[in-house]
Protein backbone atom coordinates (compact mmCIF):
# COMPACT_ATOMS: atom_id res chain seq x y z
CA UNK A 1 0.00 0.00 0.00
CA UNK A 2 3.18 2.07 0.71
CA UNK A 3 4.37 1.77 -2.92
CA UNK A 4 1.00 2.71 -4.24
CA UNK A 5 0.54 5.62 -2.35
CA UNK A 6 3.53 6.98 -3.17
CA UNK A 7 3.38 6.15 -6.61
CA UNK A 8 0.10 8.33 -6.66
CA UNK A 9 1.86 11.71 -4.99
CA UNK A 10 4.53 11.54 -7.56
CA UNK A 11 1.96 12.57 -9.95
CA UNK A 12 0.90 15.35 -8.01
CA UNK A 13 1.06 19.35 -8.22
CA UNK A 14 2.41 21.57 -5.54
CA UNK A 15 -0.65 21.75 -4.11
CA UNK A 16 -1.99 18.03 -4.13
CA UNK A 17 1.09 17.39 -2.24
CA UNK A 18 0.59 19.88 0.03
CA UNK A 19 -3.28 19.02 0.37
CA UNK A 20 -1.99 14.84 0.51
CA UNK A 21 0.25 15.98 3.49
CA UNK A 22 -2.56 17.47 5.31
CA UNK A 23 -5.12 14.58 5.22
CA UNK A 24 -1.84 11.74 5.45
CA UNK A 25 -1.16 13.68 9.07
CA UNK A 26 -4.37 13.99 9.82
CA UNK A 27 -6.04 10.76 9.17
CA UNK A 28 -3.62 9.31 11.31
CA UNK A 29 -5.20 10.59 14.38
CA UNK A 30 -8.73 9.00 13.35
CA UNK A 31 -7.18 5.98 12.07
CA UNK A 32 -3.94 4.74 13.83
CA UNK A 33 -1.90 2.78 12.26
CA UNK A 34 -0.98 4.48 9.91
CA UNK A 35 2.40 5.04 7.50
CA UNK A 36 2.03 8.55 7.76
CA UNK A 37 5.59 9.14 8.94
CA UNK A 38 7.41 7.66 5.85
CA UNK A 39 5.05 8.99 3.98
CA UNK A 40 5.95 12.63 4.88
CA UNK A 41 9.68 11.60 5.02
CA UNK A 42 8.80 10.97 1.19
CA UNK A 43 7.55 14.32 0.67
CA UNK A 44 10.59 15.44 1.83
CA UNK A 45 12.46 14.19 -1.04
CA UNK A 46 10.30 16.05 -3.21
CA UNK A 47 11.31 18.99 -1.65
CA UNK A 48 14.78 18.24 -3.00
CA UNK A 49 13.27 17.55 -6.42
CA UNK A 50 11.93 21.49 -6.02
CA UNK A 51 8.52 19.80 -6.68
CA UNK A 52 7.22 21.74 -3.19
CA UNK A 53 8.54 23.78 -0.61
CA UNK A 54 10.15 22.78 2.68
CA UNK A 55 8.32 25.50 4.48
CA UNK A 56 4.60 24.85 3.35
CA UNK A 57 5.26 21.23 3.10
CA UNK A 58 5.97 21.34 7.26
CA UNK A 59 3.09 23.91 7.50
CA UNK A 60 0.18 21.90 5.52
CA UNK A 61 1.74 18.95 7.46
CA UNK A 62 1.79 20.23 10.72
CA UNK A 63 -2.08 21.69 10.41
CA UNK A 64 -3.04 18.31 9.34
CA UNK A 65 -1.53 16.70 12.94
CA UNK A 66 -2.79 19.99 14.71
CA UNK A 67 -6.53 19.42 13.28
CA UNK A 68 -6.38 15.70 13.49
CA UNK A 69 -5.13 15.94 17.27
CA UNK A 70 -8.54 18.48 18.06
CA UNK A 71 -10.53 15.94 16.37
CA UNK A 72 -9.98 13.45 18.48
CA UNK A 73 -9.77 15.94 21.26
CA UNK A 74 -13.49 16.27 20.60
CA UNK A 75 -14.28 12.63 20.30
CA UNK A 76 -13.03 12.38 24.15
CA UNK A 77 -14.72 15.76 25.46
CA UNK A 78 -17.97 14.33 23.70
CA UNK A 79 -18.10 10.60 23.83
CA UNK A 80 -15.26 10.13 25.71
CA UNK A 81 -17.27 9.26 29.13
CA UNK A 82 -19.88 7.41 27.49
CA UNK A 83 -17.25 5.49 25.58
CA UNK A 84 -15.50 4.54 29.29
CA UNK A 85 -19.17 3.81 31.28
CA UNK A 86 -19.91 1.45 28.59
CA UNK A 87 -17.11 -0.34 29.65
CA UNK A 88 -15.85 -1.75 26.04
CA UNK A 89 -12.33 -0.75 26.54
CA UNK A 90 -10.59 -4.16 26.03
CA UNK A 91 -8.16 -5.17 29.14
CA UNK A 92 -9.23 -2.25 31.22
CA UNK A 93 -11.56 -2.00 33.92
CA UNK A 94 -13.58 1.32 34.15
CA UNK A 95 -12.04 2.02 37.92
CA UNK A 96 -8.81 1.89 36.22
CA UNK A 97 -9.53 4.35 33.25
CA UNK A 98 -10.80 7.14 35.37
CA UNK A 99 -7.39 6.60 37.23
CA UNK A 100 -5.73 7.12 34.14
CA UNK A 101 -8.16 10.22 33.51
CA UNK A 102 -6.98 11.49 36.80
CA UNK A 103 -2.97 10.74 36.52
CA UNK A 104 -3.55 12.55 32.69
CA UNK A 105 -5.44 15.05 34.23
CA UNK A 106 -1.73 15.90 36.57
CA UNK A 107 0.43 15.03 33.74
CA UNK A 108 -1.22 15.24 30.54
CA UNK A 109 0.44 18.24 29.60
CA UNK A 110 3.65 16.65 29.25
CA UNK A 111 3.06 13.80 27.07
CA UNK A 112 0.81 16.83 24.99
CA UNK A 113 4.33 18.16 24.28
CA UNK A 114 5.71 14.71 23.10
CA UNK A 115 2.71 13.47 21.24
CA UNK A 116 3.56 13.77 17.92
CA UNK A 117 7.61 11.86 18.81
CA UNK A 118 4.87 8.66 20.65
CA UNK A 119 4.64 6.58 17.27
CA UNK A 120 0.89 4.64 18.05
CA UNK A 121 -0.36 6.34 20.54
CA UNK A 122 -1.08 9.96 19.22
CA UNK A 123 -5.22 9.28 18.95
CA UNK A 124 -4.88 7.93 22.25
CA UNK A 125 -3.50 11.04 23.99
CA UNK A 126 -5.75 13.45 21.91
CA UNK A 127 -8.66 11.26 23.52
CA UNK A 128 -7.42 11.59 26.77
CA UNK A 129 -6.67 14.80 26.81
CA UNK A 130 -10.41 15.56 25.65
CA UNK A 131 -11.90 12.97 28.40
CA UNK A 132 -9.97 14.52 31.08
CA UNK A 133 -11.21 18.04 29.85
CA UNK A 134 -7.35 19.75 29.68
CA UNK A 135 -7.49 23.51 28.88
CA UNK A 136 -7.84 23.84 25.09
CA UNK A 137 -6.12 26.36 23.90
CA UNK A 138 -2.75 25.21 25.94
CA UNK A 139 -3.54 21.59 24.57
CA UNK A 140 -3.92 22.33 21.26
CA UNK A 141 -0.73 25.14 21.22
CA UNK A 142 1.43 22.26 22.60
CA UNK A 143 0.13 19.61 19.78
CA UNK A 144 1.21 22.26 17.33
CA UNK A 145 4.52 22.84 18.81
CA UNK A 146 4.82 18.89 18.97
CA UNK A 147 4.05 18.47 15.55
CA UNK A 148 5.92 21.40 14.06
CA UNK A 149 9.33 19.68 15.39
CA UNK A 150 8.72 16.53 14.71
CA UNK A 151 7.23 17.08 11.05
CA UNK A 152 10.46 19.20 10.78
CA UNK A 153 12.64 16.50 11.06
CA UNK A 154 11.15 14.03 9.41
CA UNK A 155 11.04 16.54 5.73
CA UNK A 156 14.68 17.37 6.40
CA UNK A 157 15.63 13.84 7.05
CA UNK A 158 13.19 13.23 3.54
CA UNK A 159 15.35 15.78 1.95
CA UNK A 160 18.48 15.22 2.94
CA UNK A 161 18.47 11.40 1.78
CA UNK A 162 16.92 12.02 -1.69
CA UNK A 163 17.08 8.61 -3.54
CA UNK A 164 18.28 7.33 -0.40
CA UNK A 165 14.94 8.03 1.90
CA UNK A 166 14.06 4.40 2.65
CA UNK A 167 17.15 4.14 4.84
CA UNK A 168 15.30 5.57 7.43
CA UNK A 169 12.29 3.03 7.72
CA UNK A 170 14.34 0.45 9.55
CA UNK A 171 15.13 3.61 12.45
CA UNK A 172 11.15 4.37 12.21
CA UNK A 173 10.13 0.99 12.84
CA UNK A 174 12.94 0.31 15.51
CA UNK A 175 12.10 3.64 17.42
CA UNK A 176 8.18 3.25 17.25
CA UNK A 177 8.68 -0.66 18.60
CA UNK A 178 10.94 0.90 21.11
CA UNK A 179 8.13 3.63 22.36
CA UNK A 180 5.03 0.87 22.01
CA UNK A 181 7.17 -1.00 24.13
CA UNK A 182 8.38 1.37 26.69
CA UNK A 183 4.54 2.75 27.27
CA UNK A 184 3.00 -0.83 27.19
CA UNK A 185 5.18 -1.24 30.10
CA UNK A 186 4.10 1.83 31.80
CA UNK A 187 0.81 1.27 31.69
CA UNK A 188 0.74 -2.40 32.76
CA UNK A 189 2.79 -1.40 35.83
CA UNK A 190 -0.33 1.67 36.47
CA UNK A 191 -2.47 -1.57 36.25
CA UNK A 192 -1.44 -3.68 38.05
CA UNK A 193 -0.55 -1.30 40.56
CA UNK A 194 -3.93 -0.04 40.42
CA UNK A 195 -4.71 -3.73 41.25
CA UNK A 196 -2.31 -4.35 43.91
CA UNK A 197 -3.56 -1.18 45.92
CA UNK A 198 -7.20 -2.47 45.34
CA UNK A 199 -6.87 -5.68 46.76
CA UNK A 200 -4.40 -4.21 49.47
CA UNK A 201 -7.44 -1.77 50.10
CA UNK A 202 -10.32 -4.79 50.26
CA UNK A 203 -8.34 -6.90 52.77
CA UNK A 204 -8.24 -3.51 55.11
CA UNK A 205 -11.62 -3.67 54.78
CA UNK A 206 -12.45 -7.06 55.77
CA UNK A 207 -9.94 -6.83 58.69
CA UNK A 208 -11.88 -3.79 59.89
CA UNK A 209 -15.51 -5.62 59.56
CA UNK A 210 -13.66 -9.04 61.48
CA UNK A 211 -12.78 -6.42 64.42
CA UNK A 212 -15.86 -4.76 64.30
CA UNK A 213 -17.80 -8.21 64.50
Amino acid sequence: MLDSIIMYLQALPPEGILLAAFLITFAENIFPPSPSDMLLVFCGTLVGLGTVGFVPLVLSATLGSTVGFATMYWVGIKFGTRIVESGKIPFLPVSAIHKVEKWFQKYGYWLISANRFLSGTRAVISFFAGLSVLNFPKTLTLSAVSALVWNCILCYAGWALGNNWREIETYISRYSELICVVLAVVALFFVVRWYVLKRRNAGKSDDTTEKDG
